[in-house]
């Protein structure tokens, strides 16, 4: 099993720039894949972006050009770089770790974009 703490959510205005974090413990040697998700109150969760354990990033369409996925694996750390950010990124985003066991979710980080 992982653990994931995310971080770095806030508030901030549109057109600014946010990092989040996903630090993760446990079994890491074990994840495959770590991901980012997001959700409005009262909507589905939305899948944001996907890094491979290679380190292949793939991206929704809604944010692509505009978040960047990276990872440290020496520091077991997952970062979602948001630029250029629009009010409707206003979610909680959660970030994932995908392994043999199934997938872990963060308890999640709240970010807020006013206009």
């Amino acid at each position: 099993q992982v653990q994931l703490v995310e971080s770095g959510g806030g508030l901030v205005q549109a057109g600014g720039s946010l990092r989040l974090s996903c630090a993760a413990s446990g079994s890491i040697f074990s994840i495959k894949a770590m991901a980012w998700h997001r959700q409005v109150p009262g909507k589905q969760r939305e899948w944001v972006a996907t890094i491979s354990s290679g380190g292949s990033t793939n991206y929704a369409d809604s944010v692509k050009g505009r978040f960047t996925l990276s990872r440290d694996n020496a520091k077991n750390t997952a970062y979602l770089q948001m630029n250029s950010l629009k009010p409707e990124d206003t979610a909680d985003y959660y970030c994932a770790a995908f392994g043999q066991w199934g997938v872990s979710w963060g308890q999640g980080t709240q970010v807020t974009v006013s206009s």
